[in-house]
């Protein structure tokens, strides 16, 4: 049972440090929006570059773009949360605790795609986000993926029992 508590205090968690960044987003707003514009209107990337052409500009882009981070990372934030609590209400069912990790899987996989879609890959290979010394997010956005999909691995992972076997129910 100590591991379904473990994995769902971390999809908690999880879903608490999302609430945070969505909440500081929000909160603070003009901060990150000027990172996604720098980004997005790739004003920092080398000046040689031949990729200039895929740049936005336009600010109501910028704002909308910005819009849709958030938001993800509030859906991301609610389907953890509501993971966290469904494994909670089944933790001492090992059948029911499997049934129950679905929200959290998918809350986890929403997350995987902000940072490894949207910011390594959009923001890092489309927008060149990784030649620019003063906006370049990749580092973080490594970190926080490499973060949730160590905790995704986990949790889909079979629960131990008392030999170290593998939870009988599950695949």
């Amino acid at each position: 049972m100590i591991v379904r508590v473990s994995k769902s205090i971390l999809v908690g968690a999880v879903a608490l440090w999302v609430s945070l960044v969505a909440f500081g987003n929000i909160t603070d707003y003009g901060t990150n929006l000027a990172f996604v514009q720098h980004v997005l209107s790739m004003d920092t990337v080398f000046p040689d570059t031949t990729i200039k052409y895929r740049a936005i500009t336009n600010p109501t882009l910028h704002h909308a773009s910005y819009l849709l981070i958030i938001s993800a990372e509030v859906v991301a934030a609610i389907l953890c949360c509501a993971g966290a609590v469904q494994m909670f209400r089944k933790i001492a069912d090992p059948s029911a605790f499997i049934e129950a990790k679905g929200l959290a899987v998918i809350g986890l996989t929403v997350c995987l795609l902000i940072w490894l879609v949207g910011f390594i890959a959009i923001g890092g290979e489309w927008f060149g986000m990784w030649m620019s010394t003063q906006w370049n997010g990749i580092e973080s956005a490594f970190r926080f993926s490499a973060l949730i999909l160590g905790v995704l691995i986990y949790v889909v992972m079979p629960d131990s029992n008392r030999m170290g076997r593998g939870n009988a129910a599950e695949p």
